[in-house]
């Protein structure tokens, strides 16, 4: 698949592809056609690129996601522990969660204090 068909999947821009494959966090390989030179992305990148985002959105760095990806493409659990990485990275992102609820309640608390004050 080739970046343009990548970025239609994902709705990421071709440029946030790019970086991501500059960064490690996806491949690609040079187009069977010997008369061009685009790039074939595998078909499970539009799954990577998903996690990728997913983890992203609830707070991951670019720098943590390298490591993981590294991590699940090597297995290399020697020199990384995994258990302890993740588990802290649960931690946050329930910690987020917790946050968020309650700045939800405030701004319902909020709302509902507007609405009378309207009224």
């Amino acid at each position: 698949m080739r970046v343009g068909a990548l970025a239609r999947q994902t709705g990421m821009t071709r440029d946030t592809i790019r970086f991501y494959e500059r960064r490690g966090l996806i491949s690609s390989r040079p187009s069977q056609d010997p008369s061009n030179s685009y790039r074939d992305y595998p078909d499970d990148t539009v799954d990577r690129l998903d996690m990728i985002a997913q983890a992203r959105d609830a707070g991951m760095s670019i720098a943590e996601l390298e490591v993981l990806v590294r991590v699940m493409e090597t297995g290399d659990l020697e020199t990384f522990d995994a258990d302890r990485f993740l588990a802290g990275k649960i931690a946050e992102i329930k910690a987020s969660i917790e946050r968020s609820k309650r700045f939800v309640a405030v701004l319902e608390a909020t709302r509902k204090a507007l609405s009378r004050a309207v009224q």
